[in-house]
This record gives C-alpha cells, structure tokens and sequence, in this order.
C-alpha cells in the first residue's frame, strides 16, 4: 500500500510541475514547451524543480510578439 501511494504522489508531483512549468512558460519565456520539456526532467530531481518554478515565477514577463497574437 505505501508503494502505491509513494508513486501516485510522484505522479502528481511530476505533472504538477510540468503544468507549472508550462503555464509560467506562457507569459515568462519565449517557448512554453521547452519550459515545460526542462520542468519535466528537473520534476525527477525535487528541489531542482522547485528552484526552477521560483525562478519562473519571479522572472519578468517576456514581451509580446504582436505577430503571434491572433485576433
């Protein structure tokens, strides 16, 4: 039973900060995916990972490219 709820609770983990990851990517970096892809393999190395979601969430929203943007 520990085994089970070890892994579901490292699955949350993992697509917890992959989702973070993406979503901070979105308006703090030019590429949300790649965000999300260095949020992914850091979210195997904990604190790693939560280094990287501070550091995302205090970085200054990148500028917007008015070519992307569609109306």
């Amino acid at each position: 039973m520990f085994e089970f709820i070890f892994v579901v609770s490292c699955l949350v983990f993992v697509s917890t900060i992959t989702w973070l990851s993406y979503k901070l990517g979105e308006t703090k970096s030019m590429n949300a995916k790649v965000s999300s892809i260095v949020g992914f393999v850091l979210a195997f190395i904990p604190p790693l990972a939560l280094f990287y979601i501070g550091f995302l969430a205090f970085k200054n929203e990148s500028p917007v490219d008015d070519s992307t943007v569609s109306e």
